[in-house]
């Protein structure tokens, strides 16, 4: 294929520039539908269960009086189509303006992680339910009149659907698995986290440098910085046999991984045991510390003045 003829990069609309590395959850909104409504909408995710990239909450609608021309237009499960169909269904989503609308939260591998192992810990089914609530309060906000949402299961459907309903009153909501196959808005919303998180993935920027020791002529080892980690990653899931190769590839004893890898998952604990360098924390296994900071539980009654006074009564309430 000829230069001419190579098929140009697909733009999507929520990456606002795909040379910058995502180092931070957000979210995208394409332009409010003028149509007065009211609206139905559908709520789907992509990339969920990966151990690699982000994952991304879509949202789509469109007036309910245009549930029949959706029926045509081809949205279903994403990951039932072909990516050169997701590709221009997504074009289809932003070809009507005045009726068809789509919104996602694109949560970054590191939000996800330092949210999983925060204290008190924000599991991947709350940040999920948030992401929800946040991308529906929005289109709300807007000025759009939901009458109806459909929800892709997350957990025990009816205890979500009432959650749901006690968040937003006076709208009829639907949770069900596989909606996305079920509910042609849902599928659209699938196809709007699909394709956003797959061009996230196909062209990853990492935002680290990455040591690496290489020899030259006549010389020792020297260190460089090599800012690529390669690009076989596999489909991403934990039990892919290319993501598992790049993961033990991509580990570097002291430093860890890139931000790409969501390092809360099960998974990368388990490379991290067994081949990163060992880590002893200052609070571990010191005495004076224990020390110091055991009194405030009566185990100790020497505890220094200045700890008593702050009302100090473990390392990590400092």
């Amino acid at each position: 294929m000829s230069p001419s003829q190579e098929i140009p990069p697909l733009i999507v609309p929520s990456i606002a520039d795909p040379s910058v590395p995502l180092t931070a959850s957000y979210t995208y909104h394409s332009p409010t539908p003028t149509d007065p409504g009211p609206y139905i909408l559908g709520v789907d995710e992509a990339g969920r269960g990966p151990v690699l990239g982000p994952m991304v909450y879509g949202v789509a609608y469109c007036p309910a009086s245009y549930k029949d021309r959706l029926e045509d237009m081809g949205f279903d499960d994403s990951k039932a189509l072909k990516p050169e169909t997701r590709a221009s269904l997504l074009k289809t989503l932003c070809s009507d303006s005045e009726n068809l609308a789509w919104s996602v939260r694109v949560l970054s591998p590191q939000g996800i992680s330092n949210g999983m192992l925060r204290r008190p810990p924000v599991n991947l089914n709350r940040q999920a339910e948030q992401a929800t609530i946040l991308l529906i309060r929005e289109v709300l906000q807007s000025g759009i009149q939901l009458s109806e949402i459909y929800v892709d299961a997350l957990g025990n459907t009816e205890t979500y659907q009432t959650y749901l309903s006690k968040q937003f009153p006076g709208i009829n909501i639907t949770v069900k698995a596989k909606a996305d196959s079920l509910f042609k808005i849902v599928g659209a919303a699938s196809v709007a986290a699909k394709v956003t998180r797959d061009a996230w993935i196909e062209g990853w920027k990492f935002e680290e440098q990455r040591p690496q020791l290489v020899a030259t002529p006549g010389a020792s080892l020297s260190t460089v910085l090599n800012p690529s980690w390669g690009e076989e990653f596999g489909s991403g899931y934990p039990s892919d046999p290319k993501t598992k190769a790049w993961i033990s590839k991509s580990l570097e004893p002291t430093f860890g991984f890139p931000s790409f890898v969501r390092f809360s998952w099960t998974t990368v604990k388990n490379e991290l045991d067994k081949s990163a360098h060992a880590v002893t924390w200052t609070d571990e296994g010191n005495e004076s510390l224990i020390k110091a900071f055991n009194s405030a539980t009566g185990l100790d009654k020497d505890r220094c003045a200045v700890a008593k006074d702050l009302c100090i009564s473990s390392v990590a309430s400092l």
